[in-house]
């Protein structure tokens, strides 16, 4: 029933910057809102790890090596969680991925879920 959408990414040199975007949706629900939301990144033949999170509060955190020069931010009008990557590495090469948990509502009740995992967005930072 929930649906999350990755986009943003791309092709850009070392120094560049992307803005990835990850809308949530769903079919016959409402989503209300988000909650805690984080973009999660896997490289080739390394596991998917955590490069920065937002709560319901707007508190972020963010992983060592994407401090400095990645922003985490959230538009709840729209149910979308951003990713603004500034002075990309090519170490920063990777599917990005968000996930989380959100509230919606539907057929008079109010529900909690964590999302699943959608198909990501390529980011290639080339050197």
């Amino acid at each position: 029933q929930v649906q999350l959408v990755e986009s943003g990414g791309g092709l850009v040199q070392a120094g560049g910057s992307l803005r990835l975007s990850c809308a949530a949706s769903g079919r016959l629900i409402s989503i209300t809102s988000i909650n805690n939301m984080g973009w999660y990144r896997q490289a080739p033949g390394k596991q998917r790890e955590l490069v920065a999170a937002v709560t319901s509060s707007g508190t972020t955190n963010y992983a060592d090596s994407v401090k400095g020069r990645f922003t985490i931010s959230r538009d709840d009008a729209k149910n979308t969680v951003y990713l603004q990557m500034n002075s990309l590495k090519p170490e920063d090469t990777a599917v990005y991925y968000c996930n989380g948990d959100l509230t919606y509502y539907s057929r008079g009740l109010y529900s909690h879920v964590n999302t699943n995992w959608a198909q990501g967005t390529q980011v290639t930072v080339s050197s």
